[in-house]
């Protein structure tokens, strides 16, 4: 069940107890040491439970990485926030904008419902916006028929999810705003090749900057406005599930 689902029907019941309970002290006439202890409970937890509603709805949320998609910027395990009003402020759960806020930037890493399946949340790289054209060949993407600057940087070793060593060669992508780090296998792996294509209105064109292993745009389409939940910026704390241990240097991290 989706966490922000849990936390208003928690908000609802117990600010009903709460509610009810003081309704029926009123009516009996009772003092607030002879009501119930569950009202006091309620009582107590209900602002609790509305100030993280606000602060996961309309401030900071936390995502954890789940996946080596993010490589070399994210690995598995870290635990990042994204800000939730930079690009407006929405409902949550209806995802109604109830405030204009700044339009995202090629460059930007976003939370977004998986547009296949919107109870899912993915995390990727904006490589092309509204109206842009998109296409990504010999390891090279073209936005509007013009390559990205990119520069080697060097080999990059990783460790598969399967434990497997992941030879790969590192580049830096360089945008207006963002200078980023992805990675292509030495082997060619995952789609290599996309056609010039549009990118739809309201829409933006996502990749993983691990590009030889990510399930994005070039296999599913572009990603509508309504479903980015808001802009990844820094790794807050960081788990090496391999090592059983932090990854200390990782915390604090910004994300380019």
């Amino acid at each position: 069940m989706n966490f922000t689902l849990i936390l208003l029907l928690l908000l609802a019941v117990t600010g009903g107890i709460w509610l009810a309970g003081w309704a029926w002290g009123r009516l009996r006439g009772l003092s607030t040491e002879e009501r119930s202890v569950v009202v006091d409970y309620a009582r107590s937890l209900f602002p609790v439970i509305l100030l993280v509603v606000l602060i996961r709805s309309f401030v900071v949320e936390p995502f954890k990485i789940p996946s080596g998609s993010m490589l070399p910027t994210l690995q598995v395990g870290d635990f990042i926030l994204v800000n939730k009003f930079d690009y407006g402020l929405r409902i949550p759960l209806a995802g109604w904008k109830i405030t204009d806020g700044s339009d995202p930037e090629r460059g930007d890493v976003i939370v977004f419902q998986f547009p296949q399946n919107e109870s899912v949340d993915f995390i990727k790289r904006i490589v092309a916006l509204p109206g842009d054209e998109v296409a990504f060949r010999d390891r090279t993407l073209y936005v509007n028929g013009e390559p990205v600057p990119t520069s080697y940087e060097g080999r990059y070793v990783y460790r598969s999810q399967r434990g497997q060593q992941i030879q790969t060669q590192r580049f830096q992508e360089r945008t207006d705003h963002h200078r980023y780090a992805v990675v292509y296998d030495t082997q060619k792996r995952g789609r290599t090749l996309i056609e010039p294509v549009e990118v739809p209105p309201g829409e933006y064109f996502v990749m993983g900057d691990n590009r030889n292993h990510s399930n994005d745009s070039r296999y599913w389409g572009a990603v509508p406005e309504e479903n980015v939940l808001g802009q990844a910026f820094v790794i807050w704390w960081s788990w090496d599930g391999y090592a059983n241990n932090a990854r200390w240097s990782r915390l604090g991290t910004w994300i380019p």
